[in-house]
């Protein structure tokens, strides 16, 4: 008997030792994060990955699971690149990235944030297209993008955004039509303003400004 109490002892204080799996995946990520940035302001000091979870780190907000819920980075000097690990938070709700100077590509595995409602990624310098996979953001409400230098069509896969309120994708190198069906019927060209190769809306019922067109 004495000797199951004991090992029954052993195996609780093991289990508080060590910390959730998910609360260790969520910390890589961010670590992954904090490893390809430049931090001149020391923002990111706290980020320790010896510590049992990253709900103790500055800037980051958790559930009462101990799960990533918000990343607020917003005007924080930060350069360098985004990276595809920050797809694994996923309870996260917002993603406040905004006025930094990011570079690089929108990694296409941000779309796996199920639980996102805000993608904050203005005042920037990202580059490439905007990724369709952001389409699968169903709770998404805020999507502003707007000043950074993406290319490329605008995705009409991010019509189905049934929730979205805000959308923001001026001032950048965007290219073809934007779509006027689904959610976007809400919105203006206020929208798309300033994209120099932007068309105009795509004409319902009739030839798309795009038809045959090359959009890089």
């Amino acid at each position: 008997m004495y000797k199951l109490f004991h090992v029954i002892t052993i195996f609780l204080l093991l289990s508080h030792s060590f910390p959730p799996a998910e609360a260790n995946l969520e910390g890589d990520a961010l670590y992954a994060f904090r490893r390809a940035v430049r931090d001149p302001n020391n923002v990111l000091q706290s980020w320790d990955p010896t510590l049992v979870d990253p709900c103790t780190w500055f800037h980051v907000t958790c559930d009462d699971d101990k799960r990533v819920t918000r990343l607020d980075l917003g005007h924080a000097r930060l350069s360098g690149h985004l990276v595809p690990e920050l797809g694994k938070l996923e309870r996260l709700r917002f993603l406040e990235l905004y006025m930094n100077n990011l570079l690089g590509p929108i990694p296409k595995e941000l779309g796996e944030l199920k639980n996102l409602v805000s993608l904050d990624l203005y005042h920037n310098n990202l580059t490439g297209g905007i990724p369709p996979t952001l389409s699968n953001l169903s709770n998404l409400k805020f999507l502003r993008l707007n000043s950074n230098m993406l290319t490329g069509r605008i995705p009409r896969e991010l019509t189905k955004l049934k929730n979205l309120k805000i959308l923001d994708l001026s001032n950048n190198n965007l290219c073809g039509t934007f779509p006027t069906s689904g959610s976007f019927s809400k919105f203006s060209e206020e929208s798309f303003k300033n994209n120099p190769r932007v068309e105009g809306p795509e004409l319902m019922g009739f030839v798309r400004y795009d038809i045959g067109g090359t959009c890089e």
